[in-house]
């Protein structure tokens, strides 16, 4: 995962209030939101938070009679890696579909963040994910392939089965505010570290707003049957199988060393003899 404003995803810009004076003038006149804002806006150096994600598209294919160019019917979809609300997040999702389609540029507001369409082709889709204001102020870049139709091995296109393709990824913030760590600490979309020893909770009322019930969760979507696993167990398996195929090559070359060096070694002619 790269340490880029995508898959590792670093913390957000300067989130002061842009005084920039330090008199004590000007300190005394700040209103409590302002002096609330600053608690809120302190970065804790050391941490981040964890947010993983799957974004994808599911493709069915509508059969026979369908329409030559709406043959398929397709979703795409930035979801939780464990189906809760992204909404606590991400502010907003933006699709860029192929310049064909009516309106191609697609804003989704509140979550789940997704959109369905139906179409023939396929075609790169561009996925840009906007954080609210105490996360991060940059938008994060994703790209995927939208597809259509089945490997050759899938066998041959079902009405009854979709063509399924997810990415796996972690969206890591370094150096949090406090606001943002104590407004997700308990959310079960979200990752946080055990709390700093110097960490003060900020009151409650200053991120209540935030913190309202959404029905923004993927657990009972339509698609939830077709969505992938990608829990830490599957992960843990997965590496394991690779590093038993990378000890076996390492086993291999081993052995062909080992042949090589018994070979009796030819002597070089010396140039100039």
């Amino acid at each position: 995962m790269p340490h880029t404003a995508g898959r590792k995803h670093g913390g957000g810009g300067d989130q002061s209030d842009g005084s920039g004076s330090k008199s004590h003038r000007i300190k005394s006149n700040k209103s409590p939101e302002d002096n609330d804002k600053k608690i809120l806006n302190k970065k804790l150096k050391d941490v981040e938070i964890c947010v993983p994600i799957v974004y994808g598209t599911i493709s069915f294919w509508l059969g026979k009679k369908a329409s030559e160019y709406h043959s398929h019917k397709w979703t795409v979809y930035v979801r939780s890696a464990t189906n809760e609300d992204l909404g606590a997040v991400v502010k907003r999702a933006v699709f860029q579909l192929h310049p064909s389609f009516n309106n191609p540029t697609r804003v989704v507001e509140t979550p789940p963040f997704e959109l369905s369409e139906s179409g023939w082709g396929e075609f790169e889709i561009a996925i840009s994910l906007f954080f609210h204001a105490d996360v991060c102020d940059k938008q994060l870049d994703l790209y995927h392939h939208l597809k259509l139709y089945p490997e050759e091995e899938s066998g041959p296109q079902s009405t009854k089965k979709p063509v399924v393709v997810e990415s796996y990824d972690e969206i890591v913030f370094s150096e949090p505010s406090e606001g943002f760590f104590a407004r997700v600490q308990n959310h079960p979309a979200v990752i946080v570290p055990r709390l700093p020893a110097t960490f003060n909770i900020p009151p409650p009322g200053l991120f209540d707003n935030m913190n309202e019930k959404r029905r923004g969760d993927t657990k009972d979507h339509p698609l939830t049957q077709w969505f992938m696993n990608f829990s830490e167990a599957d992960e843990l398996l997965k590496l394991a199988a690779a590093r038993q195929q990378v000890q076996a090559h390492i086993v291999k070359l081993r052995r062909q060393l080992t042949l090589m060096d018994g070979q009796p070694q030819q002597s070089k002619p010396i140039s100039g003899q």
